[in-house]
């Protein structure tokens, strides 16, 4: 076998892979050069399909660097992990996604690179334009989504490396070089931790806000939808909980992804932050002029006992108060994506999605666009839907936070990844918790309608945030 196609390890480049890389940096150099400004270069090659790009990512994280790791195990083993950040694009503010896409676009169309190359933007955008003031939030921007060094990317039976690069007018070829291959060298697999339980102490899980408050702001939202204001608020709750060592984000990305294989599971690091989740909820694929999404609204638990378990899912299958509040949320999607399409279908009456701990309502919905439209700006036009915002918006948006209390930061908000064609994918941050040393911020809302009940929907956000409590409290 020639030397030239023997890999070096198991990330290195061969022969005329570092060629190639080395005369798209030369090429990146001239351009910035010439035109006084940054340019992106980036390579894509295919690597040995067993590697795992979530646990490449957190074994080879410098300290305090940005690291993004998604993935969707049922879905042909759906997996995305980026390290570091070349370029960051973050704005807000209420035209953030629009500001976003322009910016990106701006990028990637004088990158250099080719169409099948995997050179993406991942991040995130938060519930609220100028959302994620508090403390807590400050590494999460309103919208941020980071160019990585690294990406890993796995589909099926593929798993590609993309290198990327920002060239200036100062740099040098042979110095990016340098810095990529630096970078290689430094890449490692290693099996994600375990989660280390303390069972010498009892970890404290407490409400940010009493449980009568929240209960006391959703008895506000009735009254509010009974005054005719509007049709549907959704309200959310804050729980931390407080561990006896540091949350190790690796450790909990691990857990989730095994106990939550149908959902997008999620692991987003900025300095010492992590923001994790296990999010049933699509909001938005873009693949060429195909878009895809779903409705996602009315739950019940589920039950260990099949015969209980079906029932329960009966039972919200013909629920008045969760039909009115899923149809709700299903209209407003369709009437938003067929501004931008030349059709929208959705299925005719809501299905079943079981995940390990609930049971949801869901209407898949797909639509063809009458003309490109990035993903960023598709998230940006069904964002946030009446899932977790309100219906109608303009009403329910400032209602929120006065009634909840707490800033949502990236909680409810978008996070995904595009590509250079404008293609890609964003989840909503359901079942999430934001964690920082031996503090972790859990989140859960419920849609809350004319028919609701305080107590219920309490009941309810329990049943969500048993996603993660198990986990960080062990």
């Amino acid at each position: 076998m020639p030397v030239s196609v023997v890999r070096p390890g198991p990330f290195g480049l061969r022969a005329g892979e570092r060629a190639e890389l080395f005369r798209r940096l030369r090429e990146a150099v001239a351009r910035a050069r010439r035109r006084g400004e940054e340019a992106l270069a980036a390579l894509t090659v295919d690597l040995d399909a067993a590697i795992d790009p979530s646990a490449v990512a957190f074994a080879s994280r410098r300290p305090g660097e940005p690291c993004f790791c998604l993935e969707q195990p049922e879905r042909e083993s759906a997996a995305r992990a980026a390290l570091g950040c070349v370029r960051a694009i973050d704005t807000a503010g209420a035209a953030r996604f629009e500001r976003t896409a322009v910016a990106w676009r701006a990028l990637a169309s004088g990158a250099v690179c080719e169409p099948a190359d995997g050179l993406a933007a991942v991040g995130g955008f938060a519930f609220a334009p100028s959302g994620g003031a508090a403390p807590p939030w400050a590494p999460f921007p309103p919208a941020s989504l980071h160019v990585p060094e690294v990406a890993l990317v796995r589909r099926g039976d593929s798993v590609r490396l993309t290198l990327a690069a920002l060239a200036t007018p100062d740099d040098t070829p042979d110095g990016l070089l340098a810095r990529l291959e630096q970078r290689l060298r430094e890449l490692r697999s290693a099996p994600l931790p375990l989660v280390d339980p303390a069972p010498t102490r009892r970890v404290p899980v407490v409400s940010s806000m009493p449980p009568e408050h929240y209960e006391a702001a959703v008895a506000r939202g009735v009254e509010h939808i009974r005054a005719g204001e509007l049709e549907k608020i959704v309200l959310a709750r804050e729980v931390q909980v407080h561990a006896a060592a540091p949350h190790d984000p690796a450790a909990v990305f691990g857990v989730l992804r095994e106990a939550f294989p149908a959902c997008f599971v999620f692991c987003v690091c900025r300095g010492d932050a992590a923001f994790v989740a296990a999010s049933p909820e699509l909001l938005v694929r873009r693949e060429g002029l195909r878009a895809g999404t779903l409705a996602l609204a009315g739950s019940t638990r589920r039950s260990a006992d099949p015969a209980v378990d079906d029932h329960l899912g009966e039972r919200l299958l013909r629920s008045t108060k969760d039909r009115e509040e899923h149809a709700i949320v299903a209209r407003r999607i369709e009437r938003q994506l067929r501004r931008h399409s030349v059709w929208v279908t959705a299925a005719p009456e809501p299905v079943l999605v079981r995940v390990m701990n609930i049971q949801h309502l869901a209407t898949p919905i797909r639509a063809q666009l009458a003309a490109p439209v990035s993903a960023v700006e598709l998230a940006g036009t069904l964002h946030p839907t009446p899932a977790v915002g309100g219906e109608p918006l303009d009403v329910a948006a400032p209602l929120i936070p006065a009634l909840e209390g707490l800033d949502r930061g990236w909680y409810a908000g978008p996070v995904g990844w595009t590509d250079t064609t404008e293609d890609g994918e964003f989840c909503v941050a359901l079942r999430c918790a934001l964690l920082a040393g031996a503090v972790a911020r859990c989140y859960a809302g419920v849609g809350v309608v004319r028919e609701s009940d305080p107590a219920t929907e309490l009941a309810e956000t329990e049943i969500k945030l048993e996603a993660l409590l198990p986990v960080l409290a062990a």
